[in-house]
């Protein structure tokens, strides 16, 4: 490690190959929390590059325990995290509001590092049991359209980074694996990325793969639509930036977005707008999250279309039916 630490020191890069070997030697517990601690913090003072990116997505990856749902066309909607925005569960539930549309997601999620409640918080608080169970996930997603993977139970450097990263409290270079690591490595893939290098990043990774993906950032830092400002999105098709008022609304207030201040807080409000009683801001930037999620399925349609059957989902409490079925099991 101390070769390593010298590297960052000297501002120079790793190859693919090197940071595969660091994020292996950091999962399988060849360095100490104290090293691992030095080398997250100085390795976030400097810009990630993309082999390195690569390389850590690879390990991580080829670590973890995988799922193999066959048959599915599955999406993802997981956000870097690592905004230090604390908005409320945008992500999670829009996902329940695609699964609602007749769609199947497979949730990533974690516990909160850099914001006060992660998707894996808000969950346990709703009543959901993790699992890595194969037969339980499956019959989540046949009968929620939804099944929820707790990233600790699925790859073993969380469990040795974990305490590490709660300490330290500010986003690492694990924030960016999140969405490129999912064990059941879902064919559409929409993720929110707090930067707008980490999304080019991302862009050049998953043009290496035969996924379907949308890439999204706000411009003023939200790793989601947060309709506070424009956003770009990068897919399949090339790169695009939104202004809220295209799309139909005005621009929001930051305040509008708050998640509370405990994971009691999250979960109340995340019930409150998932049993059809959230505020029309908190809907429309739900609705449009998920819209944008399901454009990423049917590119060809328009946003008004997508976001009509994001609606019918939300409001007809095909969502809120989701959630009752994933924590009924």
């Amino acid at each position: 490690m101390k070769d390593i630490l010298g590297h960052l020191f000297e501002y120079k890069s790793f190859t693919r190959e090197q940071a595969y070997e660091i994020l292996t030697n950091i999962a399988t517990g060849k360095y100490d929390n104290h090293q691992i601690a030095a080398f997250m913090t100085t390795y976030g003072m400097r810009s990630i590059r993309v082999e390195e990116l690569g390389g850590f997505r690879d390990a991580m990856y080829d670590l973890c325990l995988k799922v193999d749902f066959d048959g599915y066309d599955l999406i993802d909607m997981c956000g870097t995290g690592g905004d230090g925005k604390n908005t409320f569960n945008i992500s999670t539930l829009s996902s329940f509001v695609v699964a609602g549309a007749g769609y199947k997601v497979a949730k990533h999620g974690n516990v909160g590092v850099s914001s006060g409640c992660g998707s894996s918080n808000v969950m346990e608080a709703l009543g959901y049991s993790f699992t890595n169970d194969k037969d339980i996930l499956n019959k989540q997603l046949d009968e929620a359209n939804i099944c929820f993977l707790h990233a600790p139970l699925f790859h073993p450097a969380m469990k040795t980074v974990a305490p590490i990263r709660r300490a330290l409290g500010v986003k690492t270079f694990f924030n960016m694996l999140g969405p490129l690591t999912n064990p059941a490595n879902p064919k559409f893939q929409s993720v929110g990325v707090f930067s707008l290098e980490l999304a080019r990043l991302y862009a050049y990774l998953y043009q290496g793969t035969d996924k379907k993906y949308s890439i999204i950032h706000a411009l003023d830092g939200y790793d989601e639509i947060s309709m506070t400002g424009d956003f770009k999105i990068i897919n399949n098709k090339g790169e695009s930036y939104y202004s809220v008022e295209e799309l139909g609304f005005e621009a929001i207030q930051a305040k509008e977005l708050a998640g509370g201040d405990s994971v009691d807080e999250a979960a109340r409000l995340f019930k409150k707008i998932i049993e059809g009683k959230g505020s029309v801001i908190q809907n429309n930037v739900v609705l449009t999250n998920a819209a944008f999620a399901i454009k990423t399925f049917h590119p060809e349609r328009s946003f008004a279309d997508c976001y009509y059957e994001a609606e019918e989902s939300l409001l007809g409490l095909k969502a809120f039916n989701s959630l009752k079925k994933l924590t009924d099991n």
